[in-house]
């Protein structure tokens, strides 16, 4: 069984560089503002789940290796399947936190700090889009007073567009993923509805609605930018 697990790790942790080239080659995100594709909160919503599993159980395996020489294996297998969490699924979520918890308090208890924690990163990168959004919004009224004006730079202008497309192309990616997430953690209260207190799912349903919020605010927001950006068309 522990050959197995660390064997599986192993092969994640060899895909985390092809997922990643894959990502960069994504034609949309080539002019796309390094805020948006660069730092802390880059990529957390914007892989998939198998690639976000397999990026954390890289991390955590290089991990075990350096701070945990005495008992690397378990380590291994401890770091790489807590790394994938809700990414790989419901149904994989579930079946790790069984395994550790036996009890469904303590399960519900550990669901609550992970979509909180979730919740935190969403408000991030919902900070640092909002900061681009603006900038492009500035650029967008510039451009179609520039339109109006006939004083427009057409390569300018074409250049600008490209790079608001791409920031749209990966907010919208990234909310697909946050949408995802939470519609996960919804799937696992459902399954833990039967042996839960309903004091302790209307809590769980809770911090979900928050994280809910946070992530239709930020998909109004880019619908918006969306909408003022399909209103100009360059001759």
């Amino acid at each position: 069984m522990v050959s197995a697990v660390a064997g599986s790790m192993l092969v994640l942790s060899g895909c985390v560089t092809t997922g990643s080239s894959l990502l960069s080659g994504n034609s949309s995100g080539s002019s796309a503002d390094p805020r948006l594709t660069q730092g802390n909160d880059a990529q957390f919503f914007s892989r998939s789940g198998y690639q976000a599993c397999a990026a954390g159980a890289a991390a955590g395996l290089l991990g075990c290796a350096l701070t945990n020489p005495g008992n690397k294996t378990q380590c291994m297998i401890v770091a790489g399947i807590g790394a994938c969490g809700v990414a790989m699924g419901a149904n994989y979520y579930l079946d790790q936190r069984r395994s550790e918890y036996a009890n469904t308090s303590e399960r519900l208890e550990a669901m609550s700090a992970d979509i909180q924690e979730d919740t935190r990163k969403v408000i991030a990168r919902t900070e640092t889009a909002r900061e681009v959004m603006r900038e492009d919004e500035a650029r967008l009224q510039r451009i179609q007073r520039e339109i109006e004006t006939q004083q427009l730079d057409q390569a300018a202008a074409e250049r600008d567009l490209a790079a608001i497309d791409g920031n749209i192309g990966i907010l919208r990616r990234e909310l697909v993923n946050m949408r995802n997430k939470a519609e996960e953690y919804q799937e696992v209260a459902d399954a833990e509805r039967v042996e839960a207190s309903p004091e302790e799912i209307a809590r769980i349903e809770q911090d979900i609605d928050l994280m809910n919020q946070q992530v239709l605010a930020l998909q109004q927001e880019v619908d918006d930018l969306y909408n003022m950006r399909s209103a100009i068309t360059l001759g």
